[in-house]
C-alpha cells in the first residue's frame, strides 16, 4: 500500500535526511588510502548513537540476505555495489567506495548513498560515478505530480543508455517513510507514462546504480554483498525525495 505523507511529516523526514547527508559527507571525507572499512563503520555507529537515531540496517533481515545484518552502514568496494558488509579491508589508491546509509529519527526514515573514488581516480571509474549521479539528477527532475513511476525509471535508463552502461532490474528504488522500504518499487529501467501516478506527499528513495559492463550480479559468501557478475566496477547514487505541489524536495541533500 502506498502512503502519502503530510507536509509536517515530510518535514520530520527532512530532519532525518539532513542527518543522513551529514554522516555520508563524513564518510566521504574519511575515505582515504589506508583507512579500514571497519573504521568507517565505527564512525557511522558513533554518530548514530550520539544523535539517538536508529539504524535501518541493524537487524535488517530480508528474504534475500543472510540476516540479520549487524552493521549500521553498507560499504561496497570496486565491483561490489549493494548491501556491502563492512569488513577488515584497508582502502587502496583508486578504490571505488559506495556508502549507503538509512536511519530513522523519531520514527521517520531517510536513505541515501554516495560513491567516492579513493585517492587517484581512474577516468573510467570517474565516468561511471558521473553517470550514476546524472541519472539520479534526471530522475529527480521528473519526480513531479502527474508524472508516473515509469517516468523516473525511463529517465534513469536513458542516462545509462547514453553512457553505454547496462541496467540491472532486480534492485532499484522504493517508497520510504515510517520504514526504510515501502511501496512503490522504483525500477531503474522502465517506460515513461507507466506505473503509479506521482502525487504530493509521496516519498521515494531513488537509487540508480550501474556496473560498467554487465547487468548481472552475484552475492558474496557473506550472504549480503552484491557484486557485478563479471567483476566490473560499480557506482551507486541515491537520495530520498518527496513529491510536492511544486519542485521535488530532496530530503537528503548534501552540502
Amino acid at each position: 500500500m502506498v502512503e502519502l505523507k503530510s507536509p509536517a511529516e515530510l518535514e520530520r523526514m527532512r530532519v532525518t535526511g539532513r542527518f543522513v547527508a551529514d554522516v555520508l559527507a563524513g564518510v566521504h571525507a574519511r575515505a582515504a588510502v589506508g583507512v579500514n572499512l571497519l573504521e568507517l563503520e565505527e564512525y557511522v555507529r558513533e554518530r548514530i548513537r550520539e544523535r539517538g537515531a536508529v539504524s535501518c540496517y541493524w537487524d535488517y533481515a530480508p528474504s534475500f540476505g543472510r540476516g540479520p545484518f549487524r552493521n549500521t552502514v553498507c560499504l561496497a568496494v570496486n565491483d561490489a555495489v549493494l548491501h556491502g558488509l563492512p569488513h577488515d579491508y584497508m582502502l587502496r589508491d583508486g578504490d571505488v567506495l559506495t556508502a549507503d546509509l538509512a536511519v530513522t529519527i523519531d520514527g521517520w526514515a531517510a536513505d541515501s548513498a554516495v560513491t567516492t573514488i579513493v585517492g587517484t581516480p581512474d577516468p573510467a571509474d570517474a565516468r561511471l560515478v558521473r553517470a550514476a549521479e546524472e541519472a539520479l539528477a534526471a530522475a529527480i527532475a521528473v519526480a513531479r505530480p502527474g508524472n508516473h513511476i515509469g517516468d523516473i525509471s525511463a529517465a534513469i535508463s536513458a542516462v545509462a543508455r547514453a553512457y553505454g552502461y547496462p541496467v540491472n532490474t532486480e534492485f532499484g528504488g522504493h517508497g520510504i517513510g515510517r520504514t526504510m522500504h515501502e511501496d512503490p518499487h522504483v525500477a531503474n529501467h522502465g517506460r515513461a507514462g507507466r506505473g503509479f501516478r506521482l502525487r504530493p506527499g509521496l516519498a521515494l528513495a531513488i537509487e540508480p546504480w550501474f556496473a560498467a559492463t554487465t547487468d548481472k550480479v552475484v552475492t558474496d559468501p557473506d550472504g549480503w554483498t552484491i557484486r557485478s557478475a563479471d567483476g566490473s566496477r560499480c557506482a551507486h547514487s541515491e537520495h530520498t525525495v518527496a513529491i510536492t505541489d511544486d519542485e521535488p524536495m530532496i530530503l537528503t541533500l548534501r552540502d
